[in-house]
């Protein structure tokens, strides 16, 4: 390993992902939006590689990621096997962490949700797309309404025991929804989830702050992998005056974005354009850092999921492990 590379994780922070001894970089990175969309392969090693330099451990995808459901696990894959191959060492598999999602596998009856079925077939796929042997953790998308939760808890269980994921979590789960699934775990003499990974940035506080509240301590001790701390992008500034050409909200298939920020945007921007101000002045640094640096500081956040299109866009938003740094003395 490189003297640059032991400088850079030593200056990364690492968290305990809840209970567990599965240790994950504050910042972390997710291809939500990300390749299979827009970008294609070469940018994705590129990205990956300023990441892991920067000492982020921890990748995250889906099988619902992508233009096409699975894109992004492919893409991702083939970057890895790029990365392997282009330094050894630093990309070790013993030392990264790599999770998925399962829920929104197809367009068949039996490809989507988290019917025992999906779960085991579901898995497979995204192992064979992603060109892995097993992930680090595999999450439930979402809540699945029609599967019992017991079905679920086994499936997931399942998985864990057969050595395709070594933990299990959710993803916008309700309190109520995660602790039935860890007490009918504990009943049954199965794996309980280890992790939820919920929307929170200064935006959307609620449920991370106060619904949750209670899971952070025993006996859940709940870990969080937190996704769009930028309120995806609203965060940065660039929405203040119009939706820029390229960006997320002008993308096909991501609609429902823009009609949520057009609903929001007269409460939102006046907000934005203050923190902008305010990270200027006191910080010296971007409104995009300030509002990472402000979900780091959180210890009840283990990492914060990270997106970026472009080299750029990730070296910025690493700059907020400073600014996280001065956060946590003054507050």
């Amino acid at each position: 390993m490189s003297t640059e590379t032991k400088q850079n994780e030593a200056e990364m922070e690492y968290r305990l992902l809840g209970g567990t001894g599965l240790k994950v970089s504050t910042l972390s990175f997710g291809f939500w939006a990300t390749f299979g969309v827009k970008e294609g392969l070469d940018r994705c090693v590129s990205i990956m590689r300023i990441c892991r330099n920067a000492g982020i451990n921890f990748f995250d995808n889906a099988e619902a990621y992508g233009a096409n459901n699975g894109d992004a696990e492919l893409i991702m894959g083939q970057a890895l096997q790029i990365l392997k191959k282009e330094d050894p060492e630093k990309w070790r598999r013993t030392d990264i962490v790599i999770s998925t999602k399962l829920f929104w596998g197809g367009s068949g009856q039996n490809e989507k949700g988290l019917s025992r079925k999906h779960v085991i077939e579901g898995m497979k796929a995204s192992l064979k797309r992603l060109q892995l042997d097993y992930v680090d953790i595999v999450f439930c998308h979402r809540a699945d309404l029609l599967a019992p939760t017991e079905e679920v808890v086994r499936a997931m269980s399942d998985v864990v025991t057969s050595g395709q994921a070594l933990y299990w979590g959710t993803s916008e789960w309700t309190a109520q929804q995660y602790t039935e699934a860890y007490w009918i775990a504990k009943t049954e003499n199965l794996v309980p989830p280890i992790a939820e990974q919920p929307e929170y940035n200064m935006f959307k506080r609620e449920r991370f702050e106060k619904e949750y509240f209670r899971l952070y301590k025993a006996p859940y001790k709940m870990g969080t992998t937190i996704w769009s701390p930028l309120k995806s992008g609203i965060l940065t500034g660039k929405y203040n005056k119009e939706i820029p050409k390229g960006s997320r909200f002008d993308e096909k298939g991501y609609e429902f974005l823009k009609d949520r920020f057009e609903k929001e945007k007269e409460e939102l921007i006046p907000k934005v354009e203050k923190l902008t101000e305010y990270a200027k002045k006191n910080f010296n640094t971007s409104v995009s850092c300030l509002a990472i640096a402000w979900c780091v500081k959180n210890r009840n956040v283990s990492t914060v999921l990270l997106g970026a299109t472009k080299e750029e866009q990730i070296q910025e938003n690493l700059k907020s492990l400073e600014v996280a740094k001065k956060l946590h003395q003054i507050i």
